[in-house]
């Protein structure tokens, strides 16, 4: 799994934006409707090796990832109850870091106001 597959996954949902908010080494993707500030659900670090990923997490969930997986731990530079980190070294399969996005684009979705929301169906 590399930078590039992972970013045009995240890019394929409704509403998302990607930017470097906090330097050319934390891509940052945020969903919302257009002309707005967004939610970011996923930092993927660009400069890191292995590469890594932070995305939001039920807080129940996050524990048991961090618990079955000894790639996911707390989000680093995050709050650790509602984001986890992800180590990409391989020992985690595709489809569930692609599940995890989904959960975490789903979740910051979700607290969106309800007419972006609608915007974004």
């Amino acid at each position: 799994m590399n930078i590039e597959s992972l970013r045009e996954y995240c890019l394929i949902k409704p509403g998302v934006s990607e930017s470097f908010p906090f330097g050319g080494d934390a891509l940052v993707f945020k969903v919302g409707a257009a002309g707005t500030p967004g939610k970011m659900f996923a930092l993927l670090a660009t400069e890191r090796m292995p590469t890594t990923i932070n995305l939001k997490c039920d807080p129940e969930r996050a524990v048991l990832l961090r618990e079955e997986h000894s790639s996911v731990t707390p989000g680093y530079h995050m709050n650790k109850t509602h984001w986890n980190t992800v180590t990409l070294d391989g020992s985690v399969r595709t489809v569930d870091v692609h599940e995890w996005i989904d959960h975490s684009y789903e979740l910051v979705r979700k607290s969106l106001p309800k007419a972006i929301q609608a915007e974004l169906k």
